[in-house]
């Protein structure tokens, strides 16, 4: 039987620390800066049927979720930004599961991995440049009505990178490919 919680979360859900420490934003900020090359790293050698391929059964295909983080990374960096410049600034939430049928979903992944590339890059640039004073600014975000200090963010993107990662790699174990 197959454990449909584990296919959703292979590395569990994002829990918020306690506590966040300079070391834990240093590592997370190194992943971020890392992570296309990982991304790519895995997927280099899919087919079309294995970027077609759902992570789960009623998930996304490779292809969606390739694509969804340029959607979502790309949106997690203009948060970013909002937050270092205005103070607390209303973020706009966006329907993921909508974008993910958008026709540029069906586009090769080498655009959104491209994206993924200049967005990491950016963002690690950003990262090394703030100062503890920066990882405590906030935006609001609608859908829980809560004010999020960017360090919590940044340790959520870690997740988030590492969360589909997982997905991909867990996939290639499973299909044996």
């Amino acid at each position: 039987m197959i454990d449909i919680e584990l296919l959703k979360f292979p590395i569990g859900k994002f829990l918020k620390p306690v506590a966040i420490c300079d070391q834990n934003l240093k590592e997370a900020s190194a992943y971020l800066g890392s992570y296309p090359q990982y991304l790519k790293d895995t997927v280099i050698d899919f087919t079309e049927v294995q970027l077609n391929t759902p992570y789960r059964p009623g998930g996304w295909t490779v292809k969606q979720v390739i694509h969804h983080l340029a959607d979502s990374h790309m949106n997690a960096l203009t948060r970013f930004k909002l937050a270092l410049t205005e103070d607390n600034p209303t973020i706009k939430p966006y329907d993921e599961a909508a974008w993910a049928k958008m026709s540029d979903y069906s586009l090769p992944i080498d655009v959104s991995l491209n994206l993924i590339d200049g967005i990491h890059f950016k963002w690690a640039v950003i990262l090394e440049s703030m100062t503890p004073s920066d990882f405590e600014k906030t935006y609001f975000h609608p859908d829980s009505q809560s004010s999020v200090p960017l360090s919590e963010v940044t340790l959520m993107y870690q997740w988030h990178s590492m969360h589909h990662l997982a997905h991909i790699q867990h996939l290639i174990i499973r299909e044996k490919w």
